[in-house]
């Protein structure tokens, strides 16, 4: 069974930093490893449609939205079959449930997201 576990979530001051971590397991079954899957991480804010937050491929090549792009860093760690997102200089509008997604071709796979709150 894949799994895609989030981690990092708390509440931090506007202007701080944070990095989540997305563990995953069971990839095996699938028939590829974790480094043959390409990574994003969306959010969810209260009253909002989710959104990409940022990308990286099987390749190691990152994408970042708008919002993200010199705030955010995307990356991963085969070893650990891990991904990351550090975030800097956090905003109150970064506030959202943060997930994980998995995909290869057509399939994906979804954590159950954690919690960043930035508030003062």
């Amino acid at each position: 069974q894949v799994q895609l576990v989030e981690s990092g979530g708390a509440l931090v001051t506007p202007g701080g930093s944070l990095r989540l971590s997305c563990a995953a397991s069971g990839f095996n079954i699938s028939g590829f490893n974790f480094s043959s899957w390409h990574m994003r991480w969306y959010r969810r804010a209260p009253g909002k449609e989710r959104e990409w937050v940022a990308s990286i491929t099987a390749s190691t090549a990152t994408y970042y939205s708008n919002s993200a792009l010199g705030r955010f860093s995307i990356s991963r760690d085969n070893s650990r079959d891990t991904v990351f997102l550090q975030m800097t200089k956090l905003k109150p509008e970064d506030t959202a449930v943060y997930y994980c997604n998995a995909y290869r071709q057509t399939t994906h796979y979804w954590g159950r997201g954690i919690q960043v709150s930035v508030s003062s």
